[in-house]
């Protein structure tokens, strides 16, 4: 059985190589898309497909994405907009901002950057009531979100307030390969402007504190050239 698709995505570029790129990466990292050409192809694709969330360029043969995005507003469409650009220019930040956008990914991106930013607006965008829970638990780790506690085998974790956002996205997250792009956008929310080594230096603190404990089989895994996950006992 085919797993369920984390979102439908409309893709939106007029560069028939960038378009497919875009729509088969998305699509290997769990989405469903459809693809559009040009402004005109996105409107009755909106229509016709009900996104969750349109990655939209900004520089469009018919109109720009600027154009689009408030025509999709004007007909009462209000699903997240990402746009792309090869205009590094904050004038169009501003622009894209204004007229409904969500987040802006300047050319030449990374697919990894690319995948990471949507599934940040769609935190942002969609509620998630897993995410509400107070307490998570992933074996014999416990986060209470409410008192700032984290236990491990009964034992209570010290942690500062950002080793506490990183571990409650791995145990939200268990047996899932999060990179360091997915990471840097999730606990450091785009205001780390270092990097990546600091996801290392991080995930290595954690491990110190949470799989060094007596009598406990580490959870923290790195998968090299990838990234790393919390994995549970039954997928060891």
């Amino acid at each position: 059985m085919s797993k369920t698709p984390e979102a439908k995505l409309l893709v939106v570029d007029d560069e028939p190589n960038i378009r497919e790129l875009l729509s088969t990466s998305l699509r290997f990292a769990g989405f469903e898309v459809v693809a559009a050409a040009n402004g005109r192809e996105a409107l009755a694709a909106a229509e016709e497909s009900q996104p969750d969330l349109a990655v939209l360029d900004v520089m469009l043969p018919d109109m720009d994405g600027f154009t689009v995005t408030r025509r999709l507003r004007a007909t009462g469409k209000h699903f997240p907009v990402l746009f792309l650009t090869a205009r590094d220019d904050t004038a169009d930040k501003v622009t894209g901002l204004t007229v409904g956008g969500d987040d802006y990914v300047t050319k030449p991106f990374s697919l990894d950057e690319v995948v990471a930013r949507i599934r940040a607006v769609l935190r942002r965008t969609q509620a998630q009531d897993f995410e509400d829970e107070a307490l998570i638990r992933v074996d014999d780790l416990e986060m209470d979100d409410d008192a700032h506690e984290v236990r491990r085998n009964g034992e209570l974790i010290d942690l500062s307030p950002t080793e506490f956002k990183l571990l409650r996205y791995l145990m939200l997250n268990p047996n899932r390969v999060l990179s360091k792009s997915q990471i840097l956008d999730h606990v450091w929310e785009y205001d780390f402007n270092g990097d990546a080594s600091i996801v290392e230096s991080y995930i290595s603190y954690l491990r110190r504190k949470i799989d060094s404990l007596p009598d406990v089989v580490p959870m923290i895994q790195t998968k090299r050239g990838v990234g790393y996950m919390l994995r549970t006992a039954d997928k060891r």
